[in-house]
């Protein structure tokens, strides 16, 4: 373990993450389970990139057969993009019936600001001040928890993120008018300084932001001013989207909103990186029109394979409901925890947070105690919030009620002997 170590901040360099205090050496993965170098099993509770599993036979299969046969660029003619393309489309309303496909999460987005620019012919874009859309220059302009260097471009603006511990306008009732008019606010600025406004870009649950608990319609309000000043709705559907939240496949469902586009990532291929983006024809071909964009590697034949094997996956193994009915199963569990520093325990579907405060304020130090406790005996948690004081926990949807048993288990046994 000390040689890896070595051997990656020698070749990567500095700075390079690693999740826990003392990373673990992962070598194989099945179904909901990591194991390690040394043979012993984690029960993943984190990682929502595996969206059936870890490994699922039928991907692999789907993976192999293809490279086996063709993989190339997408500027050959060839059915298996179109084949995969039109059963997402079909996934959605909204008129969101054309897609463009890239590599990672981060392309994606970057594509959506881009077409939120080219429709309006504008450049001002605003994220919340507490989340994450990608690496890219663009994207990070909207996500990152460090300043870029020269400081945040002009034509950005960052809103307060809702939150569950000090709510936007005081009160749990008074956060969505509060964030619609900060929203309001960022938009006349943008106008004002000649920038104009193109687009809010948001994950419509705000998982980087802790997932909130907000209710059906929380948006609503928010959507009507975007609206109202020519803007797009960009939602970012990452971690919410496909199935993960039980009761509807996109989040942007659950909230009850009509997206002008959709963005998709890690779950879409189960660990292959394939995403995309879903939208309007009138949004698509703004874009198409404005931007001489190709991608080599998006949208091949190995990509779709992949990605088409993850849509059977969920649907031949009942997955969203199985979301819905293990979810609220193990959000039970979880919300029968009892310790003097958890302010809040909610979940959507297979999505849950736990989050901790001390005096009403958040408690991170805390937390890192629990994720650190929880991978020592065998489970892989992460956490989120501005202080990082939310357990975050999205494990692969064919969870099961005794994954969540010793989940809920093992969490209660940790935090026994923690006291406060």
């Amino acid at each position: 373990m000390t040689d890896l170590i070595a051997r990656r901040e020698a070749l990567l360099g500095p700075n390079v993450p690693t999740f826990y205090d003392d990373p673990v050496h992962i070598v194989r993965g099945e179904g909901v389970w990591l194991c390690d170098a040394k043979g012993r099993r984690y029960l993943d509770c984190y990682n929502n990139v595996a969206h059936l599993g870890h490994c699922h036979p039928r991907v692999v299969e789907a993976i192999a057969r293809q490279a086996a046969q063709l993989n190339t660029h997408s500027r050959y003619l060839h059915e298996g993009i179109l084949d995969y393309g039109e059963r997402l489309v079909a996934k959605f309303g909204h008129g969101l019936s054309q897609m463009l496909m890239t590599c990672t999460g981060s392309e994606a987005n970057d594509v959506a600001l881009r077409m939120a620019q080219a429709v309006t012919g504008k450049t001002g874009l605003i994220a919340t001040d507490n989340t994450y859309h990608g690496n890219t220059t663009a994207v990070a302009h909207l996500s990152t928890r460090r300043p870029p260097i020269g400081g945040y471009p002009p034509h950005i603006r960052r809103v307060p993120a809702p939150d569950s511990l000090a709510p936007l306008g005081g009160s749990p009732e008074a956060q969505a008018k509060a964030f619609a008019a900060n929203v309001a606010q960022a938009i006349e600025e943008l106008e004002q300084a000649g920038h104009g406004f193109a687009g809010l870009m948001l994950c419509p649950i705000f998982a980087n932001e802790g997932m909130p608990g907000l209710a059906p319609g929380f948006l609503d309000t928010t959507v009507d001013v975007v609206k109202r000043a020519g803007g797009l709705i960009l939602c970012d559907e990452v971690q919410p989207g496909f199935g993960r939240l039980g009761s509807h496949w996109w989040g942007h469902e659950l909230l009850g909103f009509a997206p002008d586009l959709v963005t998709l990532g890690k779950p879409m291929g189960n660990g292959h990186p394939v995403a995309a983006v879903v939208a309007r024809p009138d949004v698509m071909a703004a874009f198409r029109n404005a931007f001489g964009y190709f991608n080599t590697f998006a949208g091949n034949p190995v990509s779709c394979a992949a990605a088409n094997a993850v849509l059977d996956v969920i649907e031949d193994e009942g997955l969203v409901e199985n979301a819905e009915a293990v979810g609220a199963y193990a959000l039970g569990l979880l919300q029968e925890l009892r310790h003097p520093l958890i302010a809040d325990v909610r979940g959507l579907g297979l999505f849950f947070a736990i989050e901790f405060a001390r005096n009403g304020l958040p408690d991170g130090a805390f937390c890192g105690r629990v994720v650190e406790a929880a991978k020592d005996r065998g489970i892989l948690l992460g956490r989120v919030g501005r202080a990082q004081h939310i357990l975050k926990m999205r494990p692969p949807l064919p969870f099961s009620r005794e994954n969540a048993q010793m989940l809920a288990t093992t969490l209660k046994d940790i935090l026994q002997e923690m006291p406060a």
